[in-house]
C-alpha cells in the first residue's frame, strides 16, 4: 500500500471508530422533573454557532449567529417548552447521549444537540 493510501485507510478507521462510539450511546429520555434540575440556571450550546439560557426564573435567552431572543421557558409533562414568536418556539423532547443533549421537536422543527454548561455571561 502506498503512503497516501495508507494514511487514508487510517482516517477512514478513526472516522469509522468515532462514528460507531457515539451510535453506541443510545439516547436516554430525561423525565420532567430531571430536564428542570439539568437546565435551571444553564446554558444549552453547540460551543461555536448558538447558546441558549435557561434562567432559574423561566427566563430564556438564545444567541445565535449576532442575533439575541428573549423569552420564558418551562417544563411540561416531560418536554422542555419555549415561548418565542413562531418559528421559534415550541416544546421539546430531551434525551442525554453521552455528554451530549439532544432535543427533538414535538412538532415541526429542526432537533438540536449540544452541551450544557454554566452560562458564558449574566446578561
Amino acid at each position: 500500500m502506498s503512503k497516501p493510501t495508507t494514511v487514508l485507510a487510517a482516517a477512514i478507521a478513526s472516522i469509522s471508530v468515532q462514528v460507531g462510539a457515539a451510535a453506541a450511546q443510545d439516547p436516554k429520555g430525561l423525565s420532567g422533573v430531571q430536564i428542570r434540575s439539568k437546565f435551571t440556571g444553564m446554558q444549552l450550546t453547540d460551543e461555536v454557532h448558538w447558546r441558549d439560557v435557561y434562567e432559574r426564573d423561566g427566563t430564556f435567552r438564545s444567541y445565535s449567529m449576532g442575533r439575541k431572543r428573549f423569552g420564558k421557558w418551562f417544563v411540561r409533562d416531560n418536554e422542555l417548552c419555549v415561548d418565542l414568536p413562531e418559528p421559534d418556539g415550541g416544546c421539546f423532547e430531551v434525551a442525554l447521549s453521552g455528554e451530549r443533549i439532544v432535543m427533538k421537536p414535538t412538532g415541526p422543527g429542526l432537533s438540536l444537540e449540544g452541551v450544557l454548561q454554566k452560562p458564558s455571561d449574566r446578561q
